[in-house]
């Protein structure tokens, strides 16, 4: 066995912070000196520096100045056949899939071309402090196993499927639903639960799944039913409006994935940006969760999500956060919480009784400001919870995994230090207020330059030059 420390500042979770709404500190754990000690990738132990070192003497110890100690971010929605495709200019979210994404993600049939595109995707990832996604993949099998082949070889835990798609796409692109109800088979056994790779049975989205296709899902998620779901959800008008053409027989979006039994724990819906309110009670009971992917939403003008309504306490709906890539353009964790924090804040004037009376709703109003406290939770633990992986890493609880970045609260901008001044006068954080502090500020002027070191299972994969 190997045992290390690794010592720093350290700020992490405990709780959801829209349970202690004005107190949102409870939820949160701070250590301005702090060690943690892995055995193996796994946390054996955490706590101040002072009592944990006493009781491991002799342990090597690597100490991290000057940075904050984060878990390692979980994007909840990606495309690993994307990745060359960001920031296509000019579309919505169905003639962007013709225009550039299809033909894009064809080239994934090619292995040496995936094996590339795959390698990128992960570099990109750990570049911007993920450890930690749930991917599509394309039609092809060869995209799906050369992404679980490099994430085992990096020892990151990675959730993904063959992504099944049947109608409304280019005629060389589609599959049918025996073949990828064959595929996923045999990517099931060869893949779920080995190492850290686990599986998601994913239609891409209802609008491009027939009935056979789902059926085919459903007969997957019957007989492996420790695997995850993974699909799109109300995200654009045009899509939510073909659905419905799709499968007339369903009143809403949800429930086509109801139909077929889809709807329930580990099942992840991409966007939700027009899920009703009664699709949210609906979630919120069956366990279900959404994924928030605001740089994607305002990229390609889908819309505004309801983050406060997903948050209702009486109606709960679990939630991740994602990129989205290539629809949302850029890969990294803290510009989705500055984008997250922008749709928030347009909510809130929204129902705050300013502009229409009739809407106002100030507790929704309320839910829907992303503090730092809110944001670092979405992208840590409550991403590993959304995701039903909480068990296993998430925060720095002894027994879960190793994954984490150090942030530098003084990178991303150059005025970035001047600003963490007035938190910090030129030092590092002294209590939690200031860390959350500091933490908002990269947030909101950082970008993936804070992002200093990225470690997995206990060692380091990324270091910033």
């Amino acid at each position: 066995m190997t045992t290390v420390g690794i010592r720093g500042t350290f700020f992490d979770f405990v709780d959801d912070p829209w349970k202690h709404i004005g107190n949102e500190q409870a939820a949160a754990r701070f250590h301005q000196d702090g060690l943690m000690v892995v055995t193996d990738g796994i946390i054996k132990t955490f706590g101040p520096y002072d009592k944990i070192a006493a009781a491991h003497p002799g342990v090597e110890i690597t100490h991290i100045k000057d940075r904050i100690i984060v878990p390692g971010f979980i994007d909840g929605h990606i495309h690993l056949p994307q990745t060359r495709v960001l920031g296509a200019y000019g579309e919505q979210l169905l003639p962007w899939l013709q225009k550039w994404v299809y033909p894009e993600e064809l080239k994934y049939r090619d292995r040496n071309y995936a094996r590339e595109g795959v390698k990128r995707f992960l570099d990109a990832l750990l570049a911007s402090g993920t450890t930690t996604c749930q991917a599509f993949t394309s039609s092809s099998p060869v995209s799906t196993e050369e992404l679980f082949e490099e994430a085992a070889r990096r020892n990151m835990r990675v959730i993904a499927g063959l992504t099944g798609i049947d109608r409304n796409a280019p005629a060389d692109f589609i599959d049918t639903p025996e073949n990828f109800y064959r595929d996923s088979k045999r990517l099931i056994a060869q893949y779920h639960n080995k190492g850290r790779n686990l599986y998601a049975i994913t239609p891409r989205f209802a609008f491009g799944a027939s009935p056979d296709l789902l059926r085919a899902c459903q007969r997957l998620k019957h007989e492996h039913p420790d695997c995850w779901v993974n699909t799109h959800i109300s995200e654009n008008p045009a899509e939510c409006s073909g659905v419905l053409v799709e499968h007339p027989d369903c009143q809403d979006y949800l429930g086509v994935y109801e139909k077929f039994d889809l709807v329930g724990p580990k099942f992840s819906g991409g966007h939700g940006v027009y899920l009703s309110n009664n699709e949210f009670r609906r979630m919120s009971k069956k366990g279900a969760a959404v994924v928030f992917c605001p740089c994607s939403n305002l990229f390609l003008g889908s819309g505004l999500f309801r983050l406060g309504r997903a948050t209702d306490p009486e109606h709960r709906v679990k939630m991740s956060f994602g990129t989205d890539v290539g629809g949302g353009n850029r890969f990294s964790m803290i510009s989705v919480l500055d984008d997250a924090y922008k749709v928030g804040m347009c909510n809130n004037t929204l129902l705050d009784g300013s502009i229409d009376p009739a809407r106002k709703d100030l507790a929704e109003a309320e839910r829907n400001k992303l503090s730092p406290y809110r944001g670092f939770w979405s992208i840590t633990l409550g991403g590993a919870e959304g995701l039903y992986i909480d068990d296993k890493l998430g925060n720095f609880e002894p027994g879960k995994e190793a994954d984490f970045v150090a942030l530098d609260p003084s990178g991303g901008q150059v005025a970035q230090a001047w600003h963490q001044s007035l938190i910090a006068d030129g030092a590092g954080p002294r209590t939690m207020d200031e860390a959350a502090s500091m933490l908002f500020a990269v947030m909101m002027v950082g970008d993936d330059r804070c992002v200093d070191e990225t470690w997995v299972m206990g060692k380091r994969l990324y270091k910033k030059d």
